[in-house]
């Protein structure tokens, strides 16, 4: 199926590793121009010469998410170097676990103040891309752990924040033709990531964490990607405020 992305900009905020790498990647073999952010520029600059080999402009800067005026000026800068912003993606993530006041202020800062000041400063880009094509898309990587509580824990309801935000800006911006979607994983498993330090220290607890899933096993990153770039696409121009669940099967809510 041809997503009709080819000649479409995009920016990927955690874009060097794991679920952000692999959307940064579909995209550019979709033929879209792509601009990645991460802390660690070698990272960075190495993800923008493999993405440049896919034959698309790639740009990338060495950001700190949680920097609310750093970030604002990279999306700015970014999007003048490609031309414009059709895609956003907020995929950077604290990951912090725990109900401590360091975990909550680290999940806000990084999950939803990094999602808010950088759609804060696309949004004039994705309107103008919205206005002259008639579709701009800003996605926003969430977790199922949004839908379900074990223990008190600040990750999840941060991750909460995130989808309800995205349901208001979906709405306030419909008329226009920016569309707001998130897509939320279950487990992901990338060498490096969670996962697979768990299935590095805890292999028993990575197991039977496995085994609740019916699919008994994790996602792949791409997996994540390709919902995430479908969703971005001209393909789903009349989506948007959805939470889509890309868990396996591991939740039991049923989404009406």
């Amino acid at each position: 199926m041809d997503l009709k992305l080819k000649g479409k900009r995009a920016l990927v905020l955690g874009g060097t590793r794991g679920i952000g790498r692999s959307i940064a990647d579909t995209l550019a073999g979709e033929g879209v121009d792509v601009g990645i952010c991460a802390r660690n520029p070698e990272q960075v600059a190495e993800t923008v010469t493999a993405l440049e080999t896919m034959g698309v402009r790639a740009t990338g800067g060495s950001v700190d998410v949680t920097d609310g005026d750093a970030l604002k000026a990279w999306i700015t800068a970014a999007g003048a170097e490609l031309g414009g912003i059709d895609i956003l993606v907020s995929n950077a993530g604290a990951m912090a676990q725990g109900n401590d006041t360091a975990s909550w202020e680290k999940n806000f800062q990084l999950d939803v103040l990094g999602a808010v000041n950088a759609f804060e400063a696309a949004e004039p880009l994705l309107g103008k891309a919205a206005d002259e094509g008639g579709d701009a898309a800003f996605i926003i990587i969430a977790s199922v752990a949004a839908a379900q509580a074990d223990r008190a824990d600040s990750y999840g309801p941060i991750k909460a924040t995130l989808i309800h935000m995205a349901k208001g800006l979906a709405r306030q911006h419909a008329e226009r033709g920016i569309r707001v979607n998130v897509v939320s994983p279950g487990m992901v498993y990338f060498e490096g990531g969670i996962w697979h330090m768990v299935e590095t220290n805890m292999p028993d607890f990575f197991k039977t964490a496995n085994a609740r899933n019916p699919t008994g096993r994790c996602a792949t990153p791409q997996e994540v990607a390709d919902a995430a770039v479908f969703l971005a696409s001209p393909r789903s121009t009349y989506t948007t405020g959805v939470n889509l669940l890309v868990d396996g099967a591991v939740s039991s809510r049923v989404n009406f």
